[in-house]
C-alpha cells in the first residue's frame, strides 16, 4: 500500500487491525473513511512505525 500509493485497502487494513485488538476509534474510523488517503498517512505510518 505504501509503496504502490493504492489506498484501497485501507477498510481490509481496520479490519486486520481490529482482529488483532486496536479498539481505537479514531483509527478504524480513519481507514474506514473516505480519506483521501496519501502516502504519509498518519495511521500507516503508525502500523509502520515510520515518523
Amino acid at each position: 500500500m505504501y509503496e504502490s500509493r493504492n489506498f484501497s485497502a485501507m477498510p481490509i487494513l481496520a479490519d486486520a487491525l481490529q482482529d488483532a485488538g486496536c479498539d481505537r476509534a479514531d483509527v478504524l474510523d480513519h481507514c474506514r473513511g473516505p480519506g483521501p488517503h496519501v502516502r504519509g498517512c498518519w495511521v500507516v505510518d503508525l502500523v509502520l512505525g515510520k515518523e
